[in-house]
C-alpha cells in the first residue's frame, strides 16, 4: 500500500469535492477535534492559547477550542478577522458554549503567553505563499519568542510562515514542536529545513476517499508491506549463480573504498556472486567480494562477450574522469545498470536505456540539471522529475528521504536515520540496487525497495552504534532490515522465505 504526498493544489482540489459533497463542516469539524486530541496527548495540562487566523486553519483552531473547553481545559483565543464562512460559523458556535475572544497581535500574543502551556497556531495554512504580510511577521516572531521561553507550540496543517511546496524557510516561519497536518503530508513536512521546523508530525487522516487522493498525489510513500512484498525469495534449489551476479566497476588510486563499499552493498543485499572491476588494488573488506585489477578498464568493459556479462553492473563508484566513457561501454551492453558519483555527468543524459537507476545526491543532480545546488534543494520532487525528464530510467534522488522518479511517477522513501550523511553511503546504495537488479527486480521495484532496505538498515545500525554510523555498519544490518521488510524472523535456515 501506499500513502500520498499533496500539494496545496492538491488539497484545494479535495476541499472542492468536498464543499459539493455537503462533507467541508464535518471534515473541519473531526480536523479540529485532531488538534484538540494532540493538545490533550502532548500538554494534558495548563492554560490552552489558540490563534486563529482568517481562513479554514482558523477555523480548526476554532473547532479545537470548543472541544478542549468541554474537556475542560482553560482556553485563551486570540483571533483575527474573517471572511470565511466556515471560521465565522465556528465563531458562533464557540460563542455559544462560553468561548470568548481577544484580537490578536504581537502585544497581545505576549501577554497571554505567560501564563499558557502550549499554543495552537491556527493562522495560515496549506495555502499560503510568501512573503508574509502586515504584521504576521511580527506575530509569529512574537510566538516563536515565547516557545523559546518554554511555550510548546503545536501547528494546524503547516507551520504558519511556510510554503508547503518548498523544502526551505522562505523568512519568517513558527517553529512548532508538533504539526497536526490532515489527509496526507505536504512537501514542506518531508523534506529540509522545512520539515525541521514542523517539529513531529502527526498525519489525521479526513473523510476523503482514496481515489480522490490518488488524483491528485504528487507523489506516493509506498508502506515497509508492500515493499518487503517485491523481494526477491530465494528457492531451496537456489545456488551462487542463480541469485545474481554482479559486477561493481570503480575506484582508482585514493578512492578504492567507494566501489569495496559498493560491492558489500551488493553481497549483503542478496547477490550470489559480486565482483568489483578497478584499475587499483580494491581493499579487501570481505573475503567474499572478488576483486579484478585492470591496467585499461575501457579494453576489458569493450571485450567482454556477452555470455560473460554479469546479470547487473553499478559503474562510476570512484572511477575518476575516466567514468563517462566507461559508463558507455556498460550502457551499450544493455543490462540493468546502476550509475552513480563520477558516472553522473550531463554528456551521459540520453545515453541510457529503460534498465538504468541514476542515483544522484544534490550536487551531483544540480551538475546534470545546471543548476545551483539549492536549486535542487528546494524541491526535492520537481527535481527528481526534472533529472528523470533528462536521464531517463529510473533516478533516485538521495536525500533524507530520498526521491525515486520514473516517467510519470514519483515515490518518496520512508525512514532512514541523521547518522547515515557520512560517506559511503551512497556507494553502498548503489551495490544494494545492483543486487535487487541482478535478482531480477525492474528499476522501479528495485529503486523503491532499495532505499527503503538501505534506510531502514540505518535505523537498526543506529540502535546498536549510535549517531555516528559508517557505510558498513549500514551494510551488516541489511540482513535485519530484509527480515523486517519481509516481516518474517531472523531464524530457521530459509530465513524470510
Amino acid at each position: 500500500m501506499s500513502a500520498a504526498v499533496l500539494t496545496p493544489d492538491g488539497v484545494r482540489a479535495i476541499d472542492g469535492r468536498l464543499e459539493c459533497a455537503g462533507l467541508l463542516d464535518p471534515a473541519m469539524e473531526i480536523a479540529g477535534q485532531a488538534v484538540a486530541r494532540a493538545v490533550q496527548e502532548r500538554w494534558p495540562s495548563g492554560r490552552v492559547l489558540l490563534l486563529a487566523g482568517g481562513g479554514a486553519n482558523g477555523g480548526d483552531a476554532l473547532v479545537a477550542a470548543r472541544h478542549l473547553l468541554a474537556a475542560g481545559r482553560t482556553v485563551t483565543v486570540l483571533a483575527r478577522p474573517s471572511t470565511h464562512p466556515l471560521t465565522r460559523l465556528n465563531r458562533r458556535r464557540l460563542r455559544a458554549v462560553g468561548g470568548e475572544f481577544r484580537p490578536l497581535t504581537p502585544a497581545t500574543l505576549t501577554r497571554a503567553a505567560r501564563d499558557a502551556r502550549v499554543a495552537v497556531d491556527g493562522l495560515l495554512g496549506t495555502g499560503f505563499r510568501p512573503p508574509l504580510r502586515g504584521d504576521l511577521a511580527h506575530v509569529i516572531g512574537a510566538l516563536n519568542a515565547a516557545r523559546d521561553r518554554g511555550l510548546g507550540v503545536l501547528a494546524i496543517d503547516l507551520p504558519s510562515g511556510l510554503d508547503a511546496t518548498r523544502a526551505d524557510l522562505p523568512g519568517e516561519a513558527v517553529h512548532a514542536d508538533v504539526t497536526v497536518t490532515f489527509i496526507a503530508p505536504k512537501p514542506a513536512q518531508l523534506f529540509g529545513d522545512a520539515a525541521a521546523h514542523g517539529g513531529t508530525l502527526i498525519v489525521a487522516p479526513l473523510p476523503v476517499p482514496a481515489a480522490w487522493m490518488q488524483d491528485v498525489q504528487v507523489a506516493a510513500r509506498p508502506d515497509d508491506a508492500g515493499l518487503g512484498a517485491l523481494l526477491p525469495v530465494r528457492t531451496a534449489a537456489a545456488h551462487k549463480g542463480t541469485a545474481g551476479r554482479v559486477w561493481i566497476v570503480g575506484g582508482h588510486p585514493g578512492t578504492l573504498g567507494a566501489p569495496a563499499l559498493a560491492g558489500m552493498g551488493a553481497l549483503r543485499a542478496g547477490a550470489g556472486l559480486v565482483t568489483v572491476h578497478s584499475a587499483a588494488d580494491v581493499p579487501l573488506v570481505t573475503p567474499e567480494l572478488m576483486t579484478r585489477r585492470h591496467a585499461d578498464l575501457n579494453v576489458v568493459l569493450r571485450q567482454t562477450a556477452p555470455g560473460d556479462r554479469p546479470d547487473a553492473v553499478a559503474v562510476g563508484m570512484g572511477l575518476g574522469p575516466e567514468a563517462p566513457a566507461l559508463a558507455r561501454e556498460v550502457l551499450d551492453w544493455e543490462i540493468p545498470t546502476v550509475l552513480d558519483a563520477d558516472a553522473l555527468q550531463p554528456e551521459l543524459a540520453g545515453q541510457g536505456h529503460a534498465g538504468c537507476i541514476w542515483t544522484p545526491h544534490p550536487g551531483e543532480a544540480a551538475r546534470v540539471l545546471g543548476v545551483p545546488t539549492p536549486g535542487v534543494t528546494r524541491d526535492p520532487l520537481a527535481a527528481a522529475r526534472a533529472l528523470q525528464d533528462r536521464l531517463g530510467g529510473v533516478v533516485v534522488l538521495k536525500g533524507g528521504p530520498s526521491v525515486v522518479a520514473r516517467a510519470g511517477d514519483l515515490s518518496v522513501a520512508r525512514g532512514g536515520h541523521p547518522g547515515m550523511a557520512s560517506a559511503g553511503m551512497g556507494d553502498t546504495l548503489s551495490g544494494i540496487l545492483a543486487a535487487l537488479l541482478a535478482q531480477g527486480l525492474d528499476p522501479w521495484d528495485a529503486a523503491r525497495v532499495g532505499v527503503r532496505l538501505h534506510a531502514r538498515a540505518g535505523e537498526i545500525a543506529a540502535v546498536r552504534f549510535g549517531y555516528g554510523l559508517g557505510a558498513t555498519d549500514v551494510a551488516h544490518d541489511l540482513g535485519r532490515a530484509w527480515a523486517d521488510l519481509r516481516a518474517a524472523p531472523l531464524t530457521g535456515v530459509y530465513a524470510g522465505v
